[in-house]
């Protein structure tokens, strides 16, 4: 799956916990390109899933997004970004860098989000998957916030399927 972006770009990864984002990420993307509030919370504390380290990686995850859109390089946050004030904060950092943001939104049931929980090295408290579940935008949603474009993947059987842009 080839997904294309102007270079320079902020990507936003938005879904729950256990929808693959990191590993979706991780498999078509350098790692350069990948801002994580997770590994920054495990760098403050030993433990990403330590919420005190937050604010913490937070500020962590600005500097370097500043650091790389100010030289216009392509950025991929890999965070849940289920929250309208924290895609609100993306969307200004890239609107004052003058580059681009764009979101993917991964279409991922809560059954299957629970399975690959699951399997998971830090297993997600099934209570925090429900509370996730309510919390994913739409696509209309996520542009109307002001994302240029939104693909949402879907997953079924092993594998995502192609990405479908929305405009």
């Amino acid at each position: 799956m080839n997904l294309t972006f102007t270079p320079g770009s902020v990507v936003v990864l938005v879904g729950g916990s256990g929808a693959g984002k990191t590993t979706f990420a991780l498999r078509r993307w350098p790692a350069t390109w990948r801002l994580s509030l997770d590994d920054y919370r495990a760098m403050a504390t030993d433990d990403m899933a330590d919420q005190s380290a937050t604010p913490v990686a937070d500020q962590v995850q600005t500097l370097l997004l500043d650091a790389r859109l100010s030289r216009s390089l392509t950025t991929v946050i890999d965070s849940t970004a289920l929250l309208p004030h924290v895609r609100a904060g993306l969307l200004a950092r890239a609107r004052y860098w003058q580059r681009p943001c764009v979101a993917v939104l991964f279409d991922v049931s809560l059954d299957r989000r629970r399975a690959q929980n699951a399997g998971r090295e830090r297993v997600v408290p099934d209570h925090v998957l429900v509370d996730q579940e309510r919390l994913v935008p739409t696509a209309e949603q996520l542009l109307a916030e002001g994302f240029l474009h939104v693909d949402r993947v879907r997953a079924t059987g092993p594998a995502y399927l192609e990405p479908a842009r929305i405009r």
